[in-house]
């Protein structure tokens, strides 16, 4: 099991940068994944960005690419989610996520094992 605390959010003005960190204690694996989701009121949980622990792969929802950037630090056993040029369509909880799975169910929320108690983003327009 994986214990995750997110740290980050806050409020910003449309076209701002938030970072977000998420720190991971536990056992880790290279072959976890890390993801980040968010989930505005009223509306379903949206996947936004994945990692493998390793590094090796990176993985984005469209909404976000070319905006937002995941990576990890394997030293302080952090993954950071860089935001920027954020929209007022951002604002939600974002929540960080583990699990042992293929990179090809990191959309998919139930496919992570631990998550994080999430931290609220606004943006306003």
């Amino acid at each position: 099991q994986v214990q995750l605390v997110e740290s980050g959010g806050g409020l910003v003005q449309a076209g701002g940068s938030l970072r977000l960190s998420c720190a991971a204690s536990g056992r880790t694996f290279s072959t976890y994944v890390m993801g980040w989701f968010r989930q505005a009121p009223g509306k379903e949980r949206e996947f936004v960005a994945a990692i493998r622990w390793s590094g090796s792969s990176t993985y984005y929802a469209d909404s976000v690419k070319g905006r937002f950037t995941i990576s990890r630090d394997k030293a302080k056993n952090t993954v950071d989610l860089q935001m920027n040029s954020l929209k007022p369509e951002d604002t939600a909880v974002y929540s960080c996520a583990a699990g042992h799975l293929v990179m090809a169910a990191v959309t998919t929320a139930y496919a992570y094992d631990d998550w994080g108690q999430g931290t609220q983003v606004t943006v306003s327009s």
